[in-house]
């Protein structure tokens, strides 16, 4: 498997790559290179935990699209042990491919998962829209939170994607009312909603399944009304200032936390999400059955009260 490196990751791309020679040398040749391998092993941890604990907004951004990152399947498929039924369709254009759901089962208990889906390859992106859902992918996942609320089963909505999809067909179609209407719909949700930004959580498009009782983000993760690009292009007229829009918009998850937007941050493996996927799927998993367990404990009427008083209060403030 070809491993991609980020800008920012050449430090530990030369690491690794002589940790690689070194133990050629050693598998050819009768030296004995124990030594210098641990050596370099522990210089490589010791760069890559300075690296990621440091991260700029602007690298946080490149890390959340990552290519090698898990997507909203693959956690699906790792947190369910494959006891997954994807479920298609808005019952009334089609079938959206960006957004995917249907009833999996953790542990035993049966949840309905909801999510955008990117693609690996231009073939998978093409077909998954880059993850760009249309209107008919949110009145798709709100056709599977109602049948979730119908049958009382939590939901979970893993939000990855750079936005809905701003074509004219789309508008067409009302992508605007679409995103409203799973916003309305979503606060009144008698059965508990664990929402986690798992990539990138871009606009409305991530807001459209982003109401939820726990509001999570992963550590690598961003979640902007706008994208630093888009963002530079209308304030800079060009992408070069990119950067310090990252910083100025304040889309960390830090500082997401900080301004009280979201519930609280699942930690990444060092190195990010793709630098080890089984444990980052372990750690999810385990927030996920935490979360549902404490909203168990909370009547329906409790669960929508604290949800309409929580995104109420976002951006009311108090002058001094």
């Amino acid at each position: 498997m070809v491993t991609t490196y980020l800008e920012f990751e050449k430090p530990i791309q030369e690491l690794q790559e002589q940790i690689q020679k070194t133990e050629e040398i050693a598998q050819t040749s009768d030296v004995d290179m124990s030594q210098a391998i641990e050596e370099l092993k522990t210089k490589l941890e010791n760069t890559t935990n300075n690296i990621y604990e440091n991260l700029t907004a602007w690298e946080r951004v490149q890390v959340s699209r990552h290519p090698d990152r898990p997507y909203t399947l693959d956690y699906i498929k790792a947190i369910t042990k494959g006891d997954f039924i994807e479920l298609h369709g808005d019952r009334n254009v089609k079938d959206d491919k960006a957004m995917v759901g249907g009833i999996g089962s953790i542990d035993g208990m049966s949840v309905m998962f909801i999510g955008q889906q990117k693609g690996r390859n231009t073939k998978q992106r093409t077909h998954r829209n880059f993850g760009m859902a249309n209107p008919e992918g949110y009145r798709k996942a709100l056709r599977l939170m109602k049948l979730a609320e119908k049958f009382n089963k939590p939901i979970i909505c893993l939000i990855d994607t750079p936005g809905a999809y701003p074509g004219l067909e789309a508008e067409e179609r009302g992508q605007g009312e679409a995103i409203a209407r799973n916003l309305y719909e979503m606060i009144k949700l008698k059965v508990p909603v664990i929402c986690v930004v798992i990539g990138e959580g871009a606009s409305g498009g991530a807001l459209g399944i982003g109401i939820g009782d726990r509001v999570l983000m992963l550590e690598n993760t961003w979640y902007s009304v706008i994208s630093p690009e888009s963002c530079s292009s209308i304030l800079w007229r060009n992408w070069d200032n990119k950067e310090k829009a990252a910083e100025a918009l304040k889309l960390t998850a830090k500082d997401m936390l900080k301004n009280k937007l979201i519930d609280g941050i699942i930690k990444e493996p060092t190195g990010g999400a793709h630098a080890d996927p089984e444990a980052m799927y372990k750690k999810l998993k385990t927030e996920i059955k935490r979360n549902i367990t404490k909203l168990k404990d909370q009547t329906p009427e409790e669960r929508i009260e604290h949800r309409i008083e929580k995104f109420g209060s976002m951006g009311v403030f108090n002058e001094a």
